[in-house]
């Protein structure tokens, strides 16, 4: 009798000779989408959240003369969908989801605290930062090239920061430090890791705690590695480059 032999298979009962076929999207390392170094705060975020998770990837630039990159930048989008994740087949191109997808993937690698209350907390406070503090995004745009003494910060925009400084000294104090969730990064400094930059950038004053949490931040390797490329950066964007 002869063997059944499926379409485009080897007989049943032989053995197959070809080797095993392996999936290109399994071999193909993530990509992760990224415009400005010197302006993205969202992408700064997400390249972040990559590292902290461990994961393999390349970057992928978006040039600012691309007219959706710019519009991003200059809060001029109905949406924003820079940075953006592309691994294994799945495509994430929000920085909460690009946190929790890689959360979901590298559970070892701590995105989230282990506790429940304290990973609700800080599930909390990251979703504060994605949604609000539309006043510090417009009033104090991320530039690590700018320096900015003596900066006039006007009310809106100062709301927003007592918020911040308050969530940060409360965090600090309940989990120790001397990152938001204890002693070990997480999500959360991910996400706040750009106001860091804005209050060094616009010379905020800041109590001790806070101030020393944005000295920790910024010794973070990942955050001088991006910094460095940020100020190599040729490209500028003169509305976010005017005289304050």
């Amino acid at each position: 009798m002869r063997a059944f032999r499926p379409p485009g298979g080897a007989p049943r009962g032989e053995d197959a000779t070809s080797a095993p076929v392996v999936s290109n999207i399994a071999m193909t390392p993530a990509v992760l989408t990224v415009s400005s170094k010197n302006y993205s705060s969202w992408c700064l975020r997400g390249w972040l959240a990559c590292k902290l998770a461990g994961l393999d990837f390349v970057e992928e630039m978006v040039s600012l003369e691309d007219p959706s990159a710019r519009a991003e930048l200059l809060l001029l989008s109905p949406s924003f969908l820079v940075p953006c994740l592309t691994h294994e087949g799945a495509k994430v191109w929000d920085t909460l989801a690009i946190g929790e997808y890689l959360a979901e993937l590298k559970p070892e690698a701590g995105l989230l605290p282990a506790d429940r209350a304290a990973r609700a907390h800080c599930r909390a406070i990251c979703g504060e930062m994605h949604s609000g503090f539309f006043n510090l995004r417009s009033a104090l745009p991320m530039n690590l090239k700018a320096r900015h003494p003596g900066y006039k910060v006007w009310a809106g925009a100062q709301a927003d920061i007592d918020r911040i400084v308050a969530l940060w000294t409360e965090c600090l104090a309940m989990y120790g430090g001397p990152y938001l969730f204890g002693r070990e990064l997480t999500l959360a400094d991910a996400m706040y890791a750009p106001v860091v930059t804005r209050f060094l950038t616009y010379d905020v004053a800041l109590n001790r705690e806070c101030a020393a949490y944005c000295r920790a931040i910024m010794k973070w390797p990942a955050m001088i590695e991006w910094i460095e490329d940020a100020k190599a950066e040729p490209s500028e964007l003169e509305e976010l480059d005017m005289e304050f």
